[in-house]
């Protein structure tokens, strides 16, 4: 398992009951609703075996889910767990397949888009509409879910939030609030250094993507999400004015930072913050399981301030699901399935049979027993007008290996931002004639 994955998994210990909070980020549940045709639970019926190709390979969440699809009421289900890595090298080929798999475990942005406008995903519009499964989810949701042409493409399962995080103790101790602009953010980061505190925290060591992090935000923030999905996409360059904007703002943080952030891994770079020594790190929901125990509690988050309030609110959330292949032989079999997983009753039982826990879809579920961070998390998510999930989801692997290049240069060489920039968009178009 990759760093990466390791670091969105979430223990149930630390998600429900009363005052209990966050580990590392969600796993795979459920989506949430109702049937197409109405039944809260049911898939209703279809014929043929219906075949699921999961990625999930961590051992609780991927039981809970075979106990699911075992309890499925509305035919037979072959369920095939795939490693994760494999699972990716070999997805293009289950979706070309003349008999492909009906339903298959992946997560939204720019891989399932590509899928789709090759005409390898069913559409799943139905799911959204009238008392369809995922008809109550928020319009951020339902337009991560779409392709191109508007038809919804993807069923999201779950999610997690990335925000600046910081010490309620600590903040109170040190005499400051939380911002609510990006002049209090800049002013607030000043008031801390002033007293000897690192304002931010970050670990770019073994974790060189974490400093896609303020990237996404900051252009989110400065351009907006459609212009951040654009530029991913290849349809803007990464030395055009835009992003020129984006850099500046992020070369105005730069003295903020922790020195030794170089050093950290994204995990080490909790310890500076645990200790009083940083104040603040912008980061997935799974950093707390990062802190002490005795500090966990102690967490909060805001939300990275607004730049410019013309562009629409935007916020990061990696979210996983399911699609459904366009060649497979049995398409009602695909989207009664869907309906099954999508079930406020099924997202609820997988919670509680898991080992893991995810921030679910639905406003359906049950969530009195979640964490105050938690459910602070929810609706931050339910409440934002774009979704987003993080650079190498809205883009590829291969492009955020030249974010990782470009980014960590530049913040040890800020004054060669242009030719930084330069570099970047070079390789960048390497990737997309690749």
């Amino acid at each position: 398992m990759s760093e990466r994955t390791k670091m969105f998994e979430l223990t149930r210990r630390q998600l429900l009951a009363g005052g209990m909070t966050l580990g590392a980020a969600s796993l795979l549940a459920a989506c949430v609703g109702t049937t197409p045709g109405g039944g809260g639970g049911g898939g209703g019926a279809s014929t043929g075996v219906v075949t699921l190709q999961n990625s999930i390979q961590d051992a609780d969440p991927k039981a809970a889910l075979e106990a699911l699809v075992k309890a499925y009421p509305g035919g037979d289900v072959t369920m095939n767990s795939v490693a994760t890595e494999q699972f990716r090298a070999q997805l293009t080929n289950y979706l070309r397949s003349g008999d492909a798999p009906e339903v298959l475990s992946w997560y939204a942005g720019s891989v399932a888009r590509s899928y789709a406008e090759e005409g390898l995903l069913l559409d799943v519009s139905p799911l959204w509409e009238g008392d369809g499964a995922c008809a109550g989810y928020s319009d951020a949701l339902r337009g991560l879910s779409s392709g191109a042409d508007g038809k919804q493409i993807f069923v999201p399962t779950n999610y997690y939030w990335w925000s600046v995080f910081y010490k309620k103790s600590s903040f109170e101790k040190w005499g400051v609030e939380p911002p609510t602009s990006w002049d209090e953010f800049h002013a607030l980061c000043e008031n801390l250094r002033g007293q000897g505190i690192n304002p931010l925290t970050n670990g770019l060591a073994s974790t060189p993507w974490m400093a896609s992090g303020w990237f996404d935000y900051l252009n989110l923030r400065v351009n907006g999400a459609q212009y951040h999905r654009e530029l991913l996409a290849g349809e803007h360059a990464f030395n055009d004015p835009e992003v020129v904007a984006v850099m500046e703002e992020y070369k105005r943080l730069i003295p903020y930072f922790d020195k030794n952030m170089v050093s950290y891994s994204a995990q080490e770079a909790a310890t500076p913050m645990a200790q009083d020594k940083s104040a603040m790190y912008l980061v997935g929901a799974f950093v707390t399981s990062y802190f002490p125990e005795d500090q966990q509690d102690d967490l909060d988050f805001f939300s990275v301030p607004v730049i410019n309030e013309s562009v629409p609110t935007a916020e990061e959330a990696p979210t996983d699901g399911f699609f459904a292949a366009a060649k497979s032989d049995n398409h009602q079999g695909a989207l009664d399935l869907l309906s099954y997983l999508a079930s406020a009753e099924s997202q609820q039982k997988f919670i509680e049979q898991s080992g893991s826990a995810n921030l679910p879809t639905s406003p359906d579920v049950d969530t009195s027993a979640f964490s105050p961070l938690v459910q602070k998390g929810i609706e931050l998510l339910s409440s934002t007008e774009e979704i987003t999930q993080f650079f190498n989801r809205d883009s590829s692997d291969a492009l955020q290996a030249t974010a990782d290049t470009a980014l960590t240069k530049f913040l040890a060489e800020p004054d060669s931002m242009k030719s930084i920039l330069d570099e970047w968009q070079t390789a960048a178009e390497g990737v997309f004639a690749s």
